[in-house]
This record gives C-alpha cells, sequence and structure tokens, in this order.
C-alpha cells in the first residue's frame, strides 16, 4: 500500500515537473522571440531609442502639438504619456510636448489615450490656464534640472516632441 501511494507521488510530481519544463522552455523562446522582434524593429527605425516596454522618437525640429501628435500617430505611435517617475526624469535637451491635454473640459487634465491625469509633475503655479491673450491646453515638459518640471502651454506654439510607442509583450 505504501510503495503504491510513493509510486502515485513519484508520477505525479514527475508529470508536474515535465509541466515546468515545457513552461519555461515556452517563456525562453517567448522571450528570444521578443528581443529578436525589438531588434529588428529598432534597426528599421532610425531615431528610436528603447526604455522599459516602449521605444521612443525624440524630435529634431519643432511643430505645434497637434502637428506633433499627427507625426506620432503616422509612426504608430503617439505622445508621450508619462507613467513613471523613471519616464519623467529623463534629461530633454529641449522643451517638448507631450501627450497631455485639456482642451476637452478646462482644468481636466487627460493623456491622448483618454486616460485621466493622476500623479503629476507640474512646476510651480503651474498649471494656469492662460496667458493674457491665448488659452494653455497642451502639456510640456520644460527643460529644468528638476523632477516638477511640467508647464501649459498654447497649442500652436512650436516646440519638440517626443513619440511613444508601446512594445507588445
Amino acid at each position: 500500500m505504501k510503495m503504491a501511494l510513493l509510486q502515485t507521488s513519484y508520477n505525479n510530481l514527475t508529470n508536474e515537473r515535465d509541466q515546468l519544463q515545457v513552461k519555461e522552455n515556452n517563456l525562453l523562446i517567448y522571450c528570444e522571440w521578443n528581443i529578436k522582434a525589438l531588434s529588428v524593429f529598432l534597426s528599421t527605425q532610425q531615431g528610436w531609442v528603447y526604455f522599459g516596454g516602449s521605444v521612443y522618437y525624440i524630435s529634431s525640429v519643432k511643430k505645434t502639438w497637434q502637428e506633433s501628435r499627427n507625426y506620432c500617430l503616422q509612426e504608430g505611435a503617439d505622445l508621450m504619456i508619462i507613467n513613471s517617475e523613471e519616464e519623467q526624469v529623463n534629461q530633454w535637451k529641449d522643451n517638448i510636448w507631450i501627450g497631455l491635454t485639456d482642451r476637452e473640459t478646462e482644468g481636466t487634465w487627460k493623456w491622448v489615450d483618454g486616460t485621466p491625469l493622476t500623479t503629476s509633475y507640474w512646476a510651480s503655479n503651474e498649471p494656469n490656464g492662460h496667458t493674457i491673450l491665448r488659452d494653455e491646453d497642451c502639456g510640456e515638459v520644460m527643460l529644468h534640472e528638476i523632477k516638477d518640471n511640467w508647464n501649459d502651454k498654447a497649442c500652436d506654439d512650436p516646440n519638440f516632441w517626443i513619440c511613444e510607442k508601446k512594445l507588445p509583450l
């Protein structure tokens, strides 16, 4: 009786080990495929850089917020959505448009994917909503060494921009 129980336990453990080995092999194949796909993508996309599960394109010319967004959309991306402090603290060479706007409802800031702004890095006294002559409905990251460096700016002002393309996992 004990021998039969031991044999059953042994068989069950052997089956479980075999299933885990298959899962491990599948994960390794999946990871290798993703690395190859990322390498191919980056080799065909001049100017794109990888960081934290996304690739980013930093412009070298200035455009309005909407023109910048249109460029990103044509590339299968969108203006950058800042989801983490790591994305926020990257050192940019100039002010850049990000995918943040309150065009729909003044004072209600949303990302280009429609999600509401929950964590923000506004500079002191920002967002202030307007200048004397114009509304400021689009978000930019200003060139500062500090973490809290967001500004609301008139959307038709020219600015550099950054596109973000999330990679499928």
